[in-house]
């Protein structure tokens, strides 16, 4: 009998009931170290005392108008994003799956616009852009896309870091390439500097449009506020999610006027994005994300938890391969199975998040002070130990 909730996760045994900064605390009564934050959306923690105080006071006033009206929280929160980044305009999602659905559209209205027939969007193996059709599509793996065909069609998928296969790939049929800087669900992948510049040059020199997956890295998870920063390139089109909302259903487009511009009135929409309460929240996140002081301390969060965690694989060479990532995005290449190592986590009261390539992830809130970033390290060490014996035992 099916259950009432559609049993499509495989949930760990853990049920949680409340949670305080870095910490989670089981139904059982149990503190976790949470290294996961929602998968990289609780960017400021749990329960931040801003962002409470900045729902609180919205839910007092306004929930929802829709967006026949304006609305003030979110023309304050384009207005922060355009100040901040390369765009010049903003639309609102709820989610990192409905921004791909925008980006793809956008870029091929700007071509429409032009009236040039280029609709193909280049994607990269072990790509992640969310779980609709069009998303599922984007990224072409098997274990996203079986059983939900037909497809739709004009992606091309090109193997990562092959770049004789990317140049093949863009052509005069090329609307866009789409692609993460940092490639989350894919196993903590960086794309290097150099070569996002090359990417950048490549669609300069093509004309086709570039479409960058912030929903993970971006919002100070890298360091800076968006992680294509520390190339010193600019996209056409960007989207965002998990970490702008620190915690409540948040999502966005950015893009320049430009790829923007043929997106007028009726081509797109969206009941609940950009409402009031998500706005207000998001707006207190960039308060907070986007001073300088703070990434700094993101920064030297990320560096000793990095140090920490190449230790760990000098120390447990049975275990772990390989330290990957940037900023507070980091992955261990296991040797032993991941999940192995995540349960073991798990008994020691630690969240960690899986992804591909046999990778166990590390997305801590951005608010991660030095005592728990050595705290989680500790546990971490214990887990391997754990893991390494349940492996000799069996």
């Amino acid at each position: 009998m099916i259950p009432p909730v559609l049993p499509t996760y495989n949930r760990a045994p853990l049920t949680f009931v409340k949670g305080e900064g870095a910490w989670l605390t089981e139904s059982d009564g149990r503190r976790f170290l949470d290294m996961g934050a929602g998968i990289a959306v609780n960017a400021l923690g749990h329960a931040h005392p801003a962002l409470v105080e900045a729902l609180t006071r919205q839910a007092e006033k306004l929930w929802h108008v829709s967006n026949l009206y304006h609305i003030p929280e979110q023309q304050a929160l384009a207005e922060r994003l355009v100040a901040e980044t390369f765009a010049d305009t903003v639309f609102f999602t709820n989610s990192g799956t409905e921004s791909c659905e925008l980006a793809v559209k956008m870029a091929r209205k700007y071509w429409h616009a032009q009236g040039t027939p280029r609709s193909e969007i280049v994607t990269f193996g072990g790509a992640f852009h969310g779980r609709s059709t069009a998303a599922i599509a984007a990224a072409g793996s098997e274990k996203m896309t079986a059983g939900f065909g037909p497809l739709m069609p004009g992606f091309v998928h090109v193997p990562w870091g092959d770049h004789e296969a990317l140049r093949a790939a863009v052509t005069e049929r090329t609307a866009a390439v789409l692609i993460e800087p940092v490639q989350g669900e894919g196993g903590i992948r960086v794309l290097p500097d150099q070569c996002l510049r090359g990417l950048r040059a490549l669609c300069d020199e093509t004309g086709a449009l570039l479409v960058l997956d912030e929903v993970q890295c971006g919002m100070g998870r890298t360091g800076r506020l968006f992680a294509h920063e520390w190339a010193g390139v600019a996209p056409d089109i960007m989207m965002v999610a998990k970490g702008i909302g620190g915690g409540f259903p948040l999502g966005a487009v950015l893009a320049t006027e430009t790829a923007g511009a043929p997106m007028t009135a009726g081509t797109h929409g969206s009941t609940y994005g950009g409402n009031p309460l998500a706005c207000a929240v998001g707006l207190a996140v960039m308060e907070i994300v986007a001073q300088p002081e703070f990434l700094a301390e993101v920064r030297a969060r990320a560096g000793q938890l990095r140090q920490g965690l190449e230790s760990l694989v000098a120390t447990h060479p049975e275990v772990f391969e390989q330290v990957r990532g940037a900023g507070l995005m980091l992955g261990l290449k296991c040797r032993l199975p991941a999940a192995e190592v995540m349960k073991a986590g798990f008994a020691e009261e630690l969240i960690t998040v899986p992804a591909a390539d046999n990778v166990v992830r590390l997305l801590p809130p951005l608010t991660l002070t030095t005592e728990e970033a050595e705290e989680a390290l500790r546990r971490l060490d214990r887990a391997a130990d754990a893991a390494r014996a349940a492996a000799r035992a069996a």
